[in-house]
């Protein structure tokens, strides 16, 4: 599984660490940027490089997406055909967007989310299988009529 992981200047210091962390567990990481903390960079960018990455490959990749308070990142993310991301805020909530909704990008807050939490959510986010339960699937199913309209 291919790791997608993007932050704009608010979230770079975190996402270096975090794809340090995961090359080390073995996971390959694809660096979608930034590449260097600039102020005066847009989390836009970054989130629909990740976003698309994912949509075209959602049975083989997940993304990671970390902004100032993840807003911005969830709402750009979710505006690609096949990406289901969620702001990750507790163990137990990711968790269940990826047990119950299949999310499929995570993103994090790096103004309220420590480099230890966020480890502990991002494990459980690569982990998790989703259930495929028949509700689960039925309201994926809904979403995924919604955005071939």
């Amino acid at each position: 599984m291919t790791i997608h992981i993007g932050a704009d200047h608010r979230g770079f210091e975190l996402k270096e660490r975090i794809k340090k962390s995961l090359e080390a567990e073995g996971y390959e990481v694809s660096d979608a940027g930034n590449v260097v903390k600039d102020e005066n960079d847009d989390y836009t960018d970054f989130a629909a490089t990740v976003a698309e990455r994912v949509g075209r490959n959602e049975q083989t990749s997940r993304g990671i997406l970390i902004c100032g308070s993840g807003a911005g990142m969830v709402v750009m993310a979710n505006k690609f055909h096949r990406v289901r991301a969620a702001i990750g805020f507790s163990n137990d909530q990711v968790f269940d967007a990826r047990h119950d909704d299949d999310v499929n990008i995570l993103v994090l807050a790096a103004n309220f989310t420590e480099y230890e939490p966020a480890l502990a959510m991002i494990k459980i986010f690569l982990q998790t299988p989703f259930s495929n339960e028949d509700r689960y699937q039925r309201r994926l199913d809904k979403i995924a009529r919604m955005e071939d309209a």
